[in-house]
This record gives structure tokens, C-alpha cells and sequence, in this order.
């Protein structure tokens, strides 16, 4: 019975993983039709390279230090997974990478159409072998000064240490490479369209569909009650009140029924309810939802008012609404839930007390430093020593000429600025 019982989970976990991995798949679709159509077939390439350095130093180094017994701060040990792994460590090897995969895309998401390729390469292996894996190791390692052991930060699948990670570093990036050409004139931010909505439409859909492998996934067993099937509900319910809330508040700001903006909103929800999924009641999750869907969309509009040119707007999709989900547990995280997930501590709203929401703000904080400073010292050499940012020349005609030789659409031959 016991083996039956590891071989469902196995299977379970395997899904999952193959779901968290055609995400990939998703943020291709939704970064290049964002984007100008001289840059789409550079972005989509860009995911592949992605997963192809996720798989590999995650694999040598990345595992080992996340999941690797050690110290409070760092595995040291299980380095290329122990050599030759288990069924069982395998799949769940896999599935963890998919989630390091996906926080380095959102990273990306600040270099888009001005990062020189190289930067992808260097920066890729120190955030997946280094930077991604510490936090992980600090959350969901049980021996982790935040883990199940240590504080029992309440991050079920990855609000901080995956999207918070990936936003912290796009914003470092971000700022490192300086604004796009054309983007800002007298200081004004000018409208950049997406080249393809049904693109973005398509991108947000296999990220909607894939998130379920993210956040049920996560539940790692087809035991405890079906529970997966719950972390399933709330994950759907907050997407699509994210929806409507981005749309909703697009259409009370500027006047427009945004389609763009109601796709980020269902990311921002999906972001949002990624580390509440487990705690919260089907109520609190379509509130977090939507105020993660409204809320972001005007944090994009008010970053892009101050400077910053964050082309997929990854610092609020990710990085806003990455916090919001995490702290939300602080709040609302029920009695009866926080039990069968067996992690931390009832919400304030539900006479848990301060300890949890403490514990949610100490752990968002020590990320979002470590990422930063982390991030700003490997960026900042590379920037110093070999460059971040193409030329002028190549910019203007595009990463999918300039950097590879030839158009994402191959019909194309003249390119806007």
C-alpha cells in the first residue's frame, strides 16, 4: 500500500511538473506579442534558453543548496542530486526546477528588448545556482530559518520565493539597463502597443492552465484529503476575479476596457493567491484576486509615471502582487486550513494574532534584500566589466536581427523604431 501510495504521488508530481514547465511555453506567447514584433522571435528564444540553463545548474547546484541539508541559511550538500537520484527524487527534482525556470523568466521580463544575450548566460547561473535556490532553501527547506522548522513562513508555492525572487531582479535589471529607446520624450512615458493581443491572450491561458500544476502541485501528494483539489479552487477563483478587478479598475482610469490589463490582472491574482492558496477561504481568495488585479495596474501606471521602464511590467505583476499574496496570510489565513496544511499560525482576522503576519513581512523583506543587493552586485560588475545593453543601432533595429541574424516574422524588412 505504501509503495502504490508513492507511485500516485510520483505520477502527481510528474503532472505537475509538466504543467509548471509549459508555462514557459505561456510567457513566450505573452512577452513577445507584448512587445514590438522586431524583438519576438529573440523573446521566444529567450524562454528556451531559459529552461535549458534551469535544467542544468539546478541540477549541479541549485537543488543542493535549496533542498540539501546544511545550515538555517544554505544547503551544502546534494549537489547534481545526489548522483544518481530515486524515481521519487527525480520527479520531485524536476518539479522544483520548473519553479526556478519560471521565476528566472520573470527576471527577463526587465532586460526585454535592450539586454545584451550574454547577459542572459552569466546572470541566468548565478541567479539559478546562487540567488534563487538561497531563498528557497530559507522558505521551503524545513530546517530554513523561515521553514517548517524555523519561523513556518506561509508560502505555499511561491509568492516570494518564486515571483517576488524574479521581480526583485528584473527591477534590478531594469534600472541597470536604463529606459528603452523612444519610450520616454521629455520625461513623458509614450504608449509602446503589444504587437499581437491574441498572443498575450494565448500566453495568459497556458499560464492560467499551468498554474494549476503550480499551485496544486505543490500539495506534492494526491493524499490528505484530495487537498489539491481545494489549493485547485481558490487558485481559479482569485484568476478570475483578478480579471475583472484589472478590467474593471482599467476602465475607471482610463476610460478603455483594456485587454492587456485585464490579462496582467489574472496573472496578478494567480501571483497573489500562489502563497495563500492553502490558507485562505474561497471568499478571501477572490478578494485577494481582485485587489491584486486593481491594484497592480495602477502600480504600472504609477512606476512608468516615475522612470521606470519595466517592458512587461513585471515589478508589479510579479513583484507588487507577489507581496500582497504573501502578507495576505497574515491576515486570513483560516483556522481549519493552516491545520491541514500544517504550516504557521491562523491569520490576525481569525484570532491567530500578530506572530503570523510578523513572520510574513520579515520573510518578504529578507528576500527582496538578499535579491536586490545580490542582483546589483552580479549586474553591476557585469555592467562595469563587459556590458549589459546592446547598441543604440541594435535596439533600434531589433534583438531578432541584431543578435541573431534574422526576423522572428520572416516577411519582415523595415522595422518602427
Amino acid at each position: 500500500m505504501k509503495e502504490l501510495s508513492l507511485s500516485a504521488d510520483t505520477l502527481w508530481i510528474m503532472v505537475a511538473a509538466i504543467l509548471v514547465i509549459l508555462m514557459q511555453a505561456g510567457f513566450a506567447f505573452l512577452e513577445s506579442g507584448s512587445l514590438r514584433s522586431k524583438n519576438a522571435g529573440h523573446i521566444t528564444g529567450k524562454q528556451i534558453i531559459t529552461l535549458a540553463i534551469a535544467s542544468i545548474v539546478y541540477w549541479a547546484v541549485g537543488y543542493g543548496i535549496e533542498f540539501g541539508s546544511g545550515t538555517k541559511f544554505i544547503g551544502l550538500n546534494q549537489f547534481f542530486v545526489g548522483g544518481v537520484p530515486d524515481g521519487y527524487t527525480s520527479t520531485y527534482w524536476l518539479f522544483q526546477m520548473a519553479f526556478a525556470a519560471v521565476s528566472l523568466a520573470i527576471a527577463w521580463g526587465g532586460f526585454a528588448e535592450r539586454a545584451k544575450l550574454s547577459v542572459y548566460f552569466i546572470f541566468g547561473t548565478v541567479f539559478i545556482a546562487i540567488i534563487y535556490p538561497v531563498v528557497g532553501h530559507w522558505v521551503w527547506n524545513a530546517n530554513g530559518w523561515l521553514g517548517l522548522n524555523g519561523l513556518q513562513m506561509q508560502d505555499f508555492a511561491g509568492s516570494t520565493v518564486v515571483h517576488l525572487q524574479g521581480a526583485t531582479a528584473a527591477l534590478i535589471g531594469t534600472l541597470l539597463l536604463g529606459k528603452r529607446i523612444g519610450k520616454f520624450i521629455d520625461g513623458k512615458p509614450q504608449a509602446i502597443p503589444a504587437h499581437s493581443l491574441p498572443f498575450v491572450y494565448l500566453g495568459t491561458f497556458i499560464l492560467w492552465i499551468g498554474w494549476f500544476g503550480f499551485n496544486a502541485g505543490s500539495t506534492i501528494s494526491i493524499g490528505n484529503g484530495q487537498f489539491f483539489g481545494y489549493v485547485a479552487l481558490t487558485t481559479n477563483l482569485a484568476a478570475a476575479a483578478g480579471a475583472l478587478g484589472a478590467l474593471f479598475t482599467a476602465m475607471i482610469l482610463s476610460k478603455k476596457a483594456d485587454i492587456g490589463a485585464m490579462c496582467n490582472g489574472v496573472l496578478a491574482a494567480l501571483v497573489a493567491i500562489t502563497a495563500s492558496c492553502a490558507f485562505v477561504e474561497p471568499w478571501a481568495a477572490i478578494v485577494i484576486g481582485a485587489v491584486a488585479g486593481g491594484f497592480t495596474y495602477w502600480t504600472s501606471i504609477f512606476f512608468e509615471s516615475k522612470g521606470l521602464d519595466d517592458p512587461i511590467y513585471a515589478v508589479s505583476v510579479h513583484g507588487v502582487a507577489g507581496v500582497l499574496g504573501t502578507i495576505s496570510t497574515g491576515f486570513l489565513a483560516a483556522p481549519a486550513l493552516v491545520k491541514t496544511a500544517g504550516v504557521g499560525r491562523p491569520g490576525l482576522f481569525y484570532g491567530g494574532g500578530w506572530y503570523q503576519l510578523g513572520v510574513q513581512v520579515l520573510g518578504v523583506v529578507s528576500a527582496f534584500a538578499f535579491v536586490a543587493v545580490a542582483s546589483l552586485i552580479v549586474l553591476g560588475i557585469m555592467k562595469a566589466t563587459m556590458g549589459i545593453r546592446v547598441s543604440a543601432e541594435a535596439e533600434k533595429a531589433g534583438l531578432d536581427i541584431s543578435e541573431h541574424g534574422g526576423y522572428g516574422y520572416g516577411e519582415m524588412k523595415d522595422n518602427e523604431y
